[in-house]
């Protein structure tokens, strides 16, 4: 398994908890819960695959759908439904963290495979890491977290920006993408609970 498919599976699998988590915070019904989980896991990376003119790897693959599924059949096993306090709680903020980092992952990663510049890893990693919950959030009426956030796009361009340089000193494999993990899930957290704010107007 490679380091591109290891990081789409963590992706998926946290982005699929977060959406679920926001969809019980908003009460959506059932079906509101799991387009909410689609869309927040899934969005993104087909976003990805059309910029980079490759089939969304849904598309051919059922592995995507089956995490999906198996993450929502877990939330409920679990009864994470009848907490509706969860948002702000640290699962949602540790799900939601390393879903942004792993996407930001596959996304740079994707862009280096086919060939684009330093500018198009960079948007690749942002619009892998945030398109699914932009969606999701615009869906519920809610002010998308890129916008609002404690530097969250700002970690997942950080992140593509270091797997960009990875690749430029051919240094990208598993123990350093995976440092490059903790420390961008580690700078997420950190921007949570301290309140980091880039400057507003």
């Amino acid at each position: 398994m490679t380091a591109l498919q290891i990081a789409d599976i963590i992706g998926i699998i946290s982005f699929a908890l977060s959406g679920f988590l926001i969809a019980v915070h908003f009460k959506l019904d059932i079906l509101g819960i799991f387009i909410s989980s689609f869309l927040t896991a899934l969005g993104g990376g087909i976003i990805r695959d059309v910029i980079a003119n490759k089939t969304p790897f849904i598309f051919n693959n059922n592995l995507p759908i089956i995490l999906v599924f198996t993450t929502l059949l877990l939330a409920f096993i679990f009864n994470l439904h009848k907490k509706t306090d969860l948002e702000g709680k640290t699962w949602f903020i540790i799900s939601d963290a390393v879903g942004l980092v792993s996407f930001a992952i596959t996304g740079a990663l994707v862009g280096i495979n086919v060939n684009f510049n330093f500018l198009g890893v960079l948007m690749l990693a942002f619009i892998t890491a945030v398109g699914g919950g932009t969606i999701r959030d615009i869906l519920i009426n809610k002010v998308p977290s890129i916008l609002v956030s404690e530097f969250y796009g700002t970690v997942a361009i950080i992140v593509g920006l270091f797997t960009y340089f990875l690749n430029l000193f051919k240094e990208v494999n598993i123990l350093n993408l995976t440092i490059l993990f903790i420390f961008g899930v580690t700078l997420r957290l950190l921007a949570y609970y301290k309140k980091w704010h880039l400057p507003k107007l």
